[in-house]
């Protein structure tokens, strides 16, 4: 296809076994939550997105289908559009039509996932060059060379920086902000504070995908690190911490066991708890003050009727 680039930027960062040994080293065990997606975590996390307890990408969709004229007027259309996380890509194809990019950059930290979704793209829009990245966006934004020149909106759906601790949020703003550059645009999706009923059972599905999707973690330290350890022996545990305003997921072993891997041992206690995720929720004045102290204004927000998710668009502060 000629409308189509891909890059490797994988960095030393991005080093599962690494990030295990050092995770499982810690009095309170976690694995960073980035280490879902292999090509098997991709494809469940899309699953997850269909089940009808998981209210965030349909409110989205909906809110991105209604908008994206409106949105357009804002941005201005031919800018190069960036999209860090971009998975399967579904929910930019919303908006490619009113934003006309003059290119798309989708970034992702699995590469076979990556290529498929992106030359799926690009059959679809042959009009619309991409310059697809295979990118540990938590550590860098590595734009390829290939890309235009041109005023740059970031596209950061469905609320993923509520992985990110506050301090990491704040982080990662500072560096879209210096990505994006003079005259560039972020267009984001942040899930909401509300009802812990809903919270919960979005992250408890009744179809188990969700536990499914925690628990590949560990059969993926089997498949690529060859760990000597059970997944049915562990527990999916998700729930919502009033007091942080977030989702915590945690994997819990349900008996006392070791996980051994190139020649570390690593105990669990019974009811132990390894922590996979946290998903910080925002009221929308929390995120707006967050995103000035990145260097960013607001454009204009949006938040659906019922409460569930809000989108925002922000102006790099030029310097």
């Amino acid at each position: 296809m000629e409308n189509i680039t891909f890059h490797d930027h994988k960095p030393a960062a991005l080093s599962l076994y690494d990030a295990v040994v050092d995770g499982l080293s810690r009095e309170d065990k976690s694995i960073p939550p980035k280490f879902f997606y292999d090509k098997h975590g991709s494809e469940l996390f899309d699953k997850i997105c269909e089940q009808p307890e998981y209210y965030l990408p349909d409110v989205e969709r909906r809110m991105l289908s209604q908008l994206a004229e409106e949105i357009a007027e804002l941005t201005g259309r031919g800018r190069v559009v960036i999209e860090p996380g971009a998975g399967s890509a579904s929910k930019v194809r919303l908006l490619l039509d009113a934003l006309r990019p003059g290119a798309f950059v989708p970034m992702d930290i699995s590469f076979d996932y990556l290529k498929s979704s992106a030359m799926s793209l690009a059959r679809e829009y042959p009009w619309l060059p991409i310059h697809a990245a295979c990118v540990d966006f938590t550590h860098s934004l590595p734009v390829p060379k290939e890309t235009p020149k041109g005023p740059r909106l970031l596209f950061f759906p469905g609320s993923s920086l509520g992985n990110f601790d506050r301090n990491e949020a704040g982080e990662f703003l500072h560096m879209v902000h210096d990505v994006l550059g003079d005259d560039g645009m972020l267009l984001i999706g942040v899930d909401t504070k509300k009802s812990e009923v809903i919270l919960n059972a979005a992250y408890n599905d009744a179809a188990g995908l969700t536990a499914d999707f925690n628990l590949n973690l560990l059969r993926r330290l089997q498949r690529e690190l060859d760990a000597d350890i059970d997944p049915n022996i562990f527990e999916h545990k998700a729930f919502y911490n009033v007091k942080e305003g977030r989702i915590e997921m945690h994997l819990i072993s349900t008996r006392q066991q070791t996980l051994r891997i190139n020649g570390y041992h690593f105990e669990f206690e019974e009811d132990e708890s390894l922590h996979t995720e946290n998903s910080y929720k925002y009221a929308p004045m929390e995120f707006i003050d967050l995103a000035s102290e990145s260097g960013f204004n607001e454009v204009r927000h949006w938040v659906d009727e019922n409460g569930l998710f809000a989108i925002y668009l922000l102006a790099v502060i030029n310097a």
